[in-house]
């Protein structure tokens, strides 16, 4: 005979974490890595300090205020997509000043294909 599983008595449920939200999380990860990596090596030394921390910052900061589950501001879908692009066009622009533009291209198609599967999927 097995006991009962104990209950929290919220009666709320646990969301459940999938494969793609797994992608998304380490599509923005990357994306914040790429931005922090070029500010840090495109830039001369003194001005590499700045955007080394400004533009992984400036990302997280957007990405926190409108695009994250917990975000401050709640801004229509179109909003939160525009935002999210960005991010991911600043990570992929930054890999093709790097020199790596194939990289930079494969990176944001699989972003993009992510975010949009991750949008849908929101909107059901």
């Amino acid at each position: 005979m097995s006991a009962p599983a104990p209950s929290s008595g919220s009666g709320a449920r646990t969301p459940r974490i999938t494969i793609l939200d797994v992608l998304r999380l380490l599509t923005e990860l990357a994306a914040f890595a790429i931005l922090l990596i070029w500010g840090f090596v495109a830039w001369p030394f003194a001005w590499n300090i700045l955007f080394g921390l400004l533009a992984p910052a400036l990302a997280i900061l957007a990405w926190a205020l409108f695009v994250s589950p917990k975000a401050v501001f709640a801004v229509h879908p179109f909003v939160r997509v525009l935002v999210e692009l960005l991010v991911f066009v600043s990570a992929t622009m930054a890999l093709w000043d790097l020199g790596y533009g194939w990289v930079g291209l494969g990176f944001g198609i699989v972003a993009v294909a992510v975010g949009l599967l991750h949008g849908r999927r929101s909107l059901e």
